[in-house]
């Protein structure tokens, strides 16, 4: 009876509550007779058969009654919100919440619980427990559309990864240049990431730096991500016409990700046209140019990139590094070997970032900017090598990259016919739309 006892105390409160509660109805049920019992006792002693079966009925609300309370979840839980700091792991936030390395150790050994050894400064975890203090459930948001969930059960932790549907719309904006691209670009609606997006899409044809004039304009179709009818953010460019001192480029975004104009040709380059993001050009390539510091005049065979030190030099074009060091002229330098017998050279780096014989893609970062060696201010010096000859960064002609694939020449030719007579639909409604709000504002 004393084990029974101590069996009893050390269960949970709620069910010890559950079990005193159906042990009293019980009770209740044995002590207390029904009618028809108490008027057959006033008159006929009931006889019973030893052996036979006799079957005592329980009312239907009480056996519904019985099953609710049998069926009821605890909701008294807990929760608690653990925000990943700088240096936490999993092992250190389950430990500030009072949780053993036992308890982690299950958790990450769940399906999913790998996610868990991956969290990010700012990630955020929601941690339940019992009253107790016994973790119950763990709910990790890994994305905008997909929670980790982790619930306990008699086995230990079970992992689920809910993922929740994406609804896409289309959206257009455009706009003409007044001042600047990056005034217009707000203006017109599209966020910093998108007029970002917008001008690496037309970089290879378009110095955004330098090229842009005044009444310049641009029209742009893109996504808009909504999750349970609620804005998320904003998607993919779709397709986008930039007209630049005359000349009008347009973009088309095909299934493999990349951009081609209406002819298929691709957008990309073989080429950055400027492998950094600068301020201002402070010299240009000049045959004849007064040095500063050497105080005579020499070829200046590059283009000098005006940024603050620190600010991440780009590989101009895929190739090799045939030369990563560090003289008292050229500072931190980095050489590279394209195709074609092409050679891109950046100088007076504040620190490298690769070594020479090794090969680099198109945009990694091969370096910082500084002013190492015979530089009066920080910047990148970057010259550009065909066959040996020195030529303008800013005006050679660079190759482009590969057309699209003749296999999806047709596909991709009705698909730019769509994607650009819509764009040009919403154009023209949403100059109409400022129209008639100009006119209305002009009668008002």
């Amino acid at each position: 009876m004393t084990k029974i006892k101590n069996l009893f105390k050390g269960l949970p409160k709620k069910h010890q509550i559950l079990i005193a509660s159906c042990s009293a109805f019980v009770g209740i049920l044995l002590v207390l007779p029904s009618e028809q019992a108490s008027a057959s006792r006033s008159t006929t002693k009931p006889s019973f058969e030893v052996g036979k079966t006799y079957d005592l009925s329980i009312p239907e609300h009480t056996v519904e009654k019985l099953q609710q309370v049998a069926e009821q979840k605890p909701s008294n839980l807990s929760w608690q919100t653990a925000t990943v700091k700088s240096g936490d792991s999993l092992a250190k936030i389950m430990a500030r919440f009072g949780f053993s390395a036992a308890i982690t150790h299950q958790l990450t050994q769940t399906e999913h619980g790998k996610q868990l050894a991956a969290l990010n400064v700012g990630d955020e975890l929601e941690l339940a427990s019992d009253d107790n203090g016994a973790l119950v459930a763990i709910k990790y948001p890994t994305s905008v559309t997909t929670t980790l969930h982790i619930d306990a059960n008699e086995q230990g932790f079970v992992s689920r990864v809910e993922e929740k549907q994406v609804e896409t719309r289309v959206d257009y904006a455009q706009a003409t240049i007044t001042s600047n691209f990056w005034s217009a670009a707000l203006s017109a609606g599209l966020s910093n990431q998108q007029t970002m997006n917008l001008a690496n899409v037309f970089g290879w044809d378009i110095d955004f730096a330098l090229d842009i004039r005044e009444g310049d304009s641009f029209a742009v179709m893109f996504e808009d991500n909504y999750i349970d009818g609620e804005f998320v953010g904003h998607g993919n460019i779709l397709a986008a016409e930039f007209t630049n001192q005359g000349e009008t480029f347009k973009a088309i975004r095909f299934k493999d990700g990349e951009y081609y104009n209406e002819k298929g040709d691709s957008m990309r380059k073989s080429f950055l046209r400027a492998p950094v993001s600068f301020q201002y050009i402070s010299s240009n390539f000049k045959p004849r140019r007064y040095h500063p510091i050497l105080k005579r005049y020499k070829a200046h065979n590059g283009v000098d990139y005006q940024a603050p030190t620190g600010t991440p030099v780009k590989a101009a074009g895929n190739g090799r590094v045939i030369a990563s060091t560090y003289n008292k002229y050229n500072g931190h330098y980095v050489f590279i070997q394209h195709a074609n017998n092409i050679v891109t050279k950046y100088l007076h780096f504040s620190k490298r970032k690769v070594k020479k014989g090794q090969r680099v893609k198109q945009g990694q970062v091969i370096g910082l900017v500084g002013s190492t060696g015979l530089s009066q201010a920080p910047h990148l010096h970057y010259e550009f090598l065909l066959n040996g000859v020195h030529r303008n960064p800013r005006t050679v002609k660079l190759p482009d990259a590969q057309p699209i694939a003749k296999k999806y020449k047709q596909e991709f030719t009705e698909l730019a016919s769509n994607m650009l007579g819509q764009l040009e639909g919403s154009k023209q409604a949403l100059i109409a739309a400022t129209q008639d709000s100009e006119q209305q504002a002009i009668g008002d």
